[in-house]
């Protein structure tokens, strides 16, 4: 089954050139989930049972806010527009058609000024890396700075409808804070990101591009791309095959093309399920928040 896989992948493929796994960029680092009204969406994933972080604002350049929901060894984050710059224009627009859901996916650069250029060298034109901070307010109440160095992969670059980027943390400490990363719902870490497309094999194999990494068909024909290290999967599917694999849970929100849900590791599904309470929605061996009760994202617990 693998063999059409392969040779989907020669589409994108660049004459000369031999593909090696990056060596700068090592798997998901933190799933962005754009929202309308940032404030309400902190308070929505807290009663969902998150720890949330304190509300960050990046630069006047950037024009975002962000709240962050940590595990090991990645996040998620809450990213909201505050005032219209032309930097997130591509941000307002996700918005303003697909309304609100996870818009990009970043990896963990070790270093991003070395990664733009192994992406450079493959004949994509990178985007940064830019250095950016913002203030965080530590649980002693002192004040910090978390500081990045991110490049991302041209914007017309977006498998599934999913932007990627890649993320140094120079200041890791002021990110992954201890009394932050335990949850009443149980999250542990990202098992997978999971894009609804009408053609999964293609998606997969683009992506399979720009990173470096090979897909591999599912049973149920989803296909599925390591993102890298010990961290999550892409996996790319259809709309019929996400609602086969959680039977019961309405996706209303998800479209046809686009970040659909995010699959977390629980430590306890009894905990999830009690964190949860109405939210929840059990669905086979897994626990469901559909996208309608997440901000456009279904959210999947599974124990392992």
């Amino acid at each position: 089954m693998l063999r059409p896989l392969v040779r989907s992948v020669s589409q994108f493929d660049m004459p000369g050139k031999i593909a090696v796994a990056l060596k700068n960029v090592i798997g998901i680092d933190h799933a962005v989930v754009m929202v309308k009204d940032l404030d309400a969406a902190a308070d929505n994933y807290r009663r969902l049972g998150f720890t949330v972080s304190p509300r960050g604002t990046h630069s006047a350049h950037m024009g975002t806010g962000n709240y962050t929901i940590m595990f090991d060894p990645d996040y998620m984050e809450l990213l909201g527009v505050l005032a219209a710059t032309e930097h997130n224009a591509p941000a307002r627009a996700f918005l303003d058609k697909r309304g609100e859901g996870i818009e990009r996916i970043a990896f963990t650069a070790v270093d991003s000024a070395a990664g733009a250029e192994e992406i450079r060298a493959r004949g994509l034109t990178p985007i940064g890396p830019t250095d950016f901070e913002r203030p965080v307010t530590l649980p002693n109440g002192t004040v910090s700075a978390a500081k990045f160095r991110t490049f991302m992969w041209p914007t017309e670059e977006a498998p599934g409808g999913v932007r990627i980027f890649a993320c140094q943390h120079k200041t890791r400490e002021t990110v992954w804070v201890p009394e932050l990363m335990t949850h009443a719902n149980a999250a542990k870490r990202i098992k997978q990101v999971l894009i609804a497309t009408p053609e999964p094999a293609k998606e997969a194999a683009h992506l399979s591009h720009l990173i470096d990494r090979e897909p591999k068909a599912e049973a149920d024909g989803a296909v599925a791309v390591p993102s890298g290290g010990d961290r999550g999967d892409f996996v790319y599917l259809t709309l019929d095959q996400l609602g086969k694999r959680y039977p019961g849970v309405a996706l209303a929100g998800v479209s046809e093309r686009g970040g659909a849900a995010l699959v977390l590791v629980s430590g306890d599904l009894a905990a999830t399920e009690k964190a949860l309470d109405s939210a929840g929605v059990r669905s086979g061996a897994a626990i469901c928040v559909p996208p309608a009760k997440a901000n456009g994202t279904l959210l999947a617990f599974i124990a392992s």
